[in-house]
């Protein structure tokens, strides 16, 4: 077998089954290796990594000194008077190796070279020298242990670990993710984002699990029935799949997602619109003083006026929304005043909000600073513009490490950003915990 058909994997047992055998029969490791299917330094690396030792059985018996042949040592029993060389000396209550400061214990060359093991040693049974065996399964039970063992434990040192405590736990105690994190300081960080969540779950560092924004999974959400909504007037023509068909017609078109959060339920006074862009992942928000069809109007009309009908119409060409009442009104939306065409609005299936997923996801932001079920009343616009502009300048995976604001930079109207106070939040400071808005 020549040395391209090799594979490259580890030895199994049977592989070493056959080590095993190869060198009771006192193979060589070329023959081995064939039988193998392994290359023959793989076996002789195998057959030193994994050889087991055995003592001498007889502890009585003295091993023999590697310097026999060569000595010359004399009168080591303190007698003046003996001629003889000790290695000669049969005197049954001292021998030479007891008090010889030069004794040196003899190692069999067939552990120094090939086949490295005495397997197939004749005289293994009555030998007197230090032996080595190599037994299958022992060596594939040290493999598998070491295996095991390697991938265990913390592979960093104690000065790494307690630099990336010190980057790590502060932002993520500010509500930073770690992806954020990650995209800022990856060149600080000397490993991968895996090994970071596994830290964090063997309580290595400062910030734990509960410092962390979402360690759960979503609910399971049940299927609605109800199909009520799917004939109501304000519908026609503008269904989901009318946006569809749209989509694949000119699949070039900019779409943005819109919706509304609530505040306390009962409140019954303000509530946040939302506007997602699909492209850049950018999120504008509002604070209506009411979730009603004027308070989503005066929105358009100020960005309609702010931006001019031109550029309203290159950011919002198609608008994506769900079927709440505060949005059933797509006249006043989709045109001004004076009758002039400046966005097209279309609408969600009932019970689908799965259709403009973005934005639902997206509104997790929101939710780590306002918490569900929060009033909203002791907030302002400009209260809202700061947290939009530290969601905006948090880095996204789905972005490749790039932020929405930057990204918006180069795919939207700048006069968008010059209008809305939009601004970089530096990363270390993106702060998306309740205390931004205390």
């Amino acid at each position: 077998m020549t040395k391209d058909n090799h594979n490259r994997k580890h030895l199994t047992l049977s592989q070493r089954i056959l080590i095993e055998k190869g060198l009771s029969n006192n193979d060589s490791f070329s023959e081995i290796a064939r039988k193998a299917g392994k290359d023959s330094s793989t076996i002789s690396k195998e057959v030193r990594r994994h050889r087991s030792w055995y003592e001498q059985r007889d502890k009585k018996q003295r091993i023999p000194c590697a310097k026999r042949q060569d000595c010359r040592m004399r009168s080591l029993c303190g007698r003046k008077d003996c001629i003889k060389l000790c290695r000669a000396c049969y005197d049954p209550k001292i021998h030479c190796s007891d008090i010889c400061p030069d004794y040196t214990e003899k190692t069999c060359e067939k552990l120094i070279k090939a086949p490295y093991v005495c397997n197939g040693c004749p005289k293994k049974s009555n030998c007197l020298l230090k032996r080595a065996f190599y037994a299958a399964q022992y060596a594939d039970d040290t493999y598998r242990d070491l295996l095991v063992s390697s991938r265990e434990g913390i592979n960093q040192a104690p000065v790494d670990i307690a630099m990336l405590d010190g980057l790590i736990s502060p932002l993520l105690k500010k509500g930073q993710s770690l992806a954020h994190i990650y995209a800022n300081h990856s060149s600080e960080i000397p490993c991968s984002r895996r090994t970071l969540y596994n830290y964090i779950d063997q309580s290595v560092f400062t910030a734990r699990n509960l410092d962390m924004r979402r360690r759960v999974r979503y609910k399971i959400r049940k299927k609605a029935t109800r199909v009520s909504l799917l004939v109501r007037e304000f519908r026609i023509q503008r269904t989901y799949d009318d946006f569809l068909r749209l989509m694949k017609e000119c699949p070039e078109t900019p779409v943005v997602e819109m919706d509304t959060v609530e505040g306390s339920r009962g409140d019954g006074h303000k509530t946040l619109l939302t506007l997602f862009f699909r492209n850049c992942s950018l999120m504008l928000i509002f604070l209506l003083r009411e979730k009603t069809q004027d308070q989503v109007s005066k929105v358009f009309d100020y960005l309609t006026d702010a931006l001019g009908i031109e550029i309203f119409r290159s950011l919002f060409p198609v608008i994506l929304t769900d079927n709440g009442i505060e949005f059933q009104s797509p006249d006043r939306l989709e045109k001004t005043a004076q009758g002039e065409v400046r966005t097209n609005i279309y609408y969600c299936n009932p019970h689908s909000s799965w259709q403009k997923g973005m934005i639902e996801k997206n509104h997790q932001y929101i939710r780590f600073v306002i918490p569900k079920g929060q009033s909203l009343q002791m907030y302002t616009q400009k209260d809202i513009t700061l947290l939009m502009n530290h969601i905006n300048s948090e880095a996204r995976d789905s972005l490749n490490g790039c932020t929405p604001y930057k990204l918006s930079l180069i795919l939207l109207s700048n006069k968008l950003h010059q209008e809305l106070n939009l601004v970089e939040i530096p990363p270390d400071d993106v702060l998306l915990r309740p205390e931004l808005l205390k």
